[in-house]
């Protein structure tokens, strides 16, 4: 199976800079977004031969993941079953015969760490809901981390010095 993980920053705009085209030379299996940043009924993507799966922030503009997939998933569940998640729109689970995949996008903790309380809380909560789906089948785990494990790995790692 193909494979595709990306943080769009915004699925309108990246559709306007060819995200389709892209779309379809990939011909991935299973293509997972992040950062889709939309509310319900704000886009429709003709994308022949998958089902699409959309998870919404209740915040305007914010966070939001995407699932597309050529097979037609055994279940699908939207969230890690907390409330305080799962209003963020973060997580998108799709269950199949032999395995569980999952789009995330991690919260970071905000300039100067403002954040990082409920970051440290969201790494527990999402590694137990990792952990419960396992003990069942193996776990393919696509997303945006928000983690970088060297400067290397940032597009500004200046700016991204007392974040996480």
């Amino acid at each position: 199976m193909k494979f595709i993980s990306w943080n769009v920053n915004g699925i309108r705009a990246c559709v306007q800079k060819g995200f389709l085209d892209f779309f379809k030379e990939m011909d991935a299996d299973l293509f997972c977004l992040q950062e889709t940043k939309l509310q319900e009924g704000q886009i429709n993507l003709d994308l022949e031969g998958y089902h699409q799966y959309w998870n919404y922030a209740e915040k305007k503009g914010y966070s939001g993941t995407a699932i597309f997939s050529k097979q037609k998933p055994v279940s699908v569940s939207y969230g890690i079953n907390k409330e305080e998640h799962d209003k963020e729109g973060r997580v998108i689970t799709l269950e199949f015969e032999d395995f569980y995949a999952i789009t995330c996008y991690t919260p970071n903790s905000q300039q100067e760490l403002a954040r990082l309380d409920y970051r440290m809380q969201w790494e527990d909560d999402f590694r137990s809901y990792i952990k419960q789906l396992d003990s069942k089948k193996p776990v393919v785990l696509c997303g945006d981390l928000n983690v970088a494990h060297m400067e290397i790995d940032l597009k500004n790692p200046n700016s991204n010095r007392k974040n996480a």
